[in-house]
């Protein structure tokens, strides 16, 4: 399965693929376009794209209006309750553990009440800099299901692209070797099918893009190969 991620998976839905919309806050935080645009920027000395987004949403009640994945972040640990209270039990879930343009630690401890039989989908989406201790008590809490990664914290906000590759390689097999029930997302730097090939070998069961959609030279040829490869199944 090919996840397309926030903000892409928030406005464009495809064939053979799954949307992540979000990520949504409790209450609203000013408006994600506005933002988008003043701070996403190419970085020519990482060779990726940076961004300041943040969490700006329009809150996790108009996110369960739309279809697919609903991507939560959690700022406080006394607003889980009433996120459990908000979302439906059968709510397939990305929660977002990991953005990197906030000038908090977000919350990891007690997201158990989460994990529900009902979704298919309870995802965990990792930073860059997680160890595997912090698998460990993801694990401990009853999830299962990993999306290694979001972007890598650098002063210019989140970096995403070919920088990714290796911390993303690196963290699928050492979750798969430790914990091989797991399920594992992987994304970052994909920026064509062999990069994609490649994360399967070490380990991957699904894939995730976004930034590779800012440049539809490379997304087109890539979606089609994705598309073709699918369809031939």
């Amino acid at each position: 399965m090919l996840f397309i991620s926030p903000p892409f998976g928030n406005y464009i839905s495809l064939p053979y693929t799954t949307c992540i919309n979000g990520s949504f806050t409790l209450h609203p935080r000013d408006v994600l376009i506005i933002q988008i645009i003043k701070t996403l920027r190419y970085s020519f000395y990482y060779g990726g794209w940076t961004n300041k987004i943040g969490l700006r949403n329009k809150g996790i009640d108009y996110g369960l209006t739309k279809k697919g994945i609903t991507s939560i972040a959690i700022l406080n640990e006394n607003e889980i309750d009433e996120f459990v209270n908000r979302i439906p039990n059968n709510q397939n879930l990305e929660l977002n553990i990991s953005c990197p343009n906030l000038d908090k630690h977000m919350v990891q401890d007690n997201l158990h009440k989460f994990v529900s039989q009902d979704r298919e989908w309870c995802i965990v989406k990792l930073s860059p800099n997680d160890t595997i201790e912090t698998v460990d008590k993801l694990y401990k809490q009853g999830f299962r299901q990993f999306h290694c990664c979001n972007t890598l914290p650098v002063k210019e906000g989140g970096l995403s692209g070919k920088t990714l590759i290796p911390i993303v390689s690196k963290k699928i097999k050492q979750i798969k070797e430790k914990y091989p029930d797991t399920t594992i997302i992987a994304g970052g730097g994909i920026k064509d099918i062999e990069t994609l090939k490649m994360y399967k070998e070490c380990g991957a069961d699904h894939f995730s893009v976004s930034t590779i959609m800012f440049n539809p030279f490379k997304f087109v040829p890539f979606y089609y190969n994705y598309y073709k490869m699918e369809s031939d199944r």
